[in-house]
């Protein structure tokens, strides 16, 4: 028994276009987001072994872009007299340091989302302007909420004065510019997925009416 030539075309052009329906559902497209800001930033290091300490910073910005008021950072730095230049980075191994932490960076408002990256950076002292200057990036590696999957890479300088109270955490401005972006679903409209079941149905419509014939023959 043999289906119509209308039922054998219709099937797989049907099949067709159930496959480009449901492989568009899965494309993503990317939402940018630019992201220049400053923060105003406390420092606080704390030492692990005389080369080497834990450094704390966070930051406020009650302007800054897209909500993300407040930053948080945790790393490593080590310092080299040789040079005068603090290095900075997220995994102690790199200081021959096993067992501790990787370091993060979060940029958050209240918690309920965030940008999560990881930094590198330089700072040194600059004995002519009285300030400690700083250069390095920030990784985007993830995020929670909108920023869910976020990538992208920030550049960042900053600067404290050193005239302050050694005691106490050292203040200063730290300036990001950059972009990250998050991928984006784009589902497929779906007139498609409504012609391709209509192909279907006919196609079965026209099988059965194919297979009365025969059996009224």
């Amino acid at each position: 028994m043999r289906l119509s030539s209308s039922t054998v075309w219709l099937v797989p052009v049907a099949l067709t276009l159930l496959g480009i329906a449901a492989s568009s559902t899965r494309a993503n497209a990317q939402t940018t987001y630019p992201f220049n800001v400053s923060y105003d930033t406390e420092v606080l290091l704390k030492p692990i072994t005389p080369e080497v300490s834990e450094a704390f910073i966070s930051g406020f910005n009650p302007d800054a872009p897209y909500g993300l008021t407040n930053f948080s950072s945790m790393n490593y730095s080590q310092f080299d007299p040789n040079t005068g230049v603090f290095t900075f980075v997220a995994d102690a191994s790199r200081f021959g340091l096993q067992g501790l932490p990787v370091g993060m960076d979060i940029f958050f408002r209240n918690g309920d989302e965030q940008l999560i990256g990881t930094s590198n950076a330089t700072a040194a002292i600059n004995n002519a302007n009285g300030i400690l200057e700083g250069f390095g990036t920030v990784t985007i590696t993830g995020g929670s909420g909108r920023f869910a999957g976020a990538t992208g890479i920030l550049n960042f300088s900053e600067t404290e004065p050193l005239d302050q109270d050694p005691t106490a955490p050292l203040k200063g401005r730290a300036f990001l510019s950059g972009s990250f972006q998050t991928p984006q679903r784009v589902p497929e409209p779906s007139i498609n997925l409504a012609l391709a079941g209509g192909l279907i149905g006919a196609s079965f419509l026209l099988r059965q009416r194919r297979l009365r014939s025969a059996g009224e023959s």
